[in-house]
């Protein structure tokens, strides 16, 4: 019985958490990408992680354009999330492997962005190319900064754009020699 109480902790840890990082990092993102702030998936991305953000503001101030306080949140809630299912499941992790699976963990979920939105953007190309709406222009804001060098490397070929074959080939190379070795490293130092 104690096995299935651990798994829903687990479960209901990991969906709470996830939902919430996963919406303070695309809002992230979108500042990066200098995507548009009056887009509808911009405002509610605003609104729903403001609370925390703005007195993070306050004490945590801007560099080179990156808001340092919106990774200072994503880390905090990333270690958060990672020792609260430490604790779900037994396994209490040491600070420094802490952060380092941190880490680990927002640098693949900052991948798996990526390669979402790249498939639903190719996706919406070929439904219904040439319509706008909100999440259309979203995406193109996220995905264009990532795309334009992978078109420059591979242009598009009789109208067929092939540069997110690129790109899905990048992210899979950076997720077996970036964030597994920096998983290993974080999991060797609890």
């Amino acid at each position: 019985m104690n096995g299935y109480f651990t798994s829903a902790a687990g479960f209901m840890i990991e969906s709470v958490f996830s939902l919430y990082i996963f919406a303070v990092l695309l809002r992230f993102m979108l500042q990066v990408a200098r995507a548009d702030f009056y887009n509808p998936v911009s405002q509610f991305l605003v609104k729903i992680t403001n609370p925390p953000l703005k007195p993070l503001r306050r004490i945590i101030p801007g560099l080179w354009g990156i808001d340092l306080a919106s990774v200072f949140l994503l880390l905090v809630l990333t270690m958060l999330k990672i020792f609260l299912l430490g604790i779900a499941t037994g396994n209490l992790l040491a600070i420094p492997g802490l952060v380092v699976l941190s880490i680990s963990d927002l640098l693949g979920a900052v991948l798996n962005i990526y390669f979402v939105s790249i498939l639903a953007q190719v996706i919406l190309s070929w439904v219904g190319p040439g319509t706008y709406n909100p999440l259309t222009s979203i995406l193109y804001a996220i995905n264009e900064p990532v795309m334009a060098p992978a078109r420059r490397l591979l242009p598009p070929l009789s109208g067929i754009d092939l540069s997110p074959i690129i790109v899905f080939l990048g992210i899979g190379l950076l997720k077996i020699l970036l964030v597994s070795p920096l998983r290993d490293v974080g999991m060797s130092l609890t």
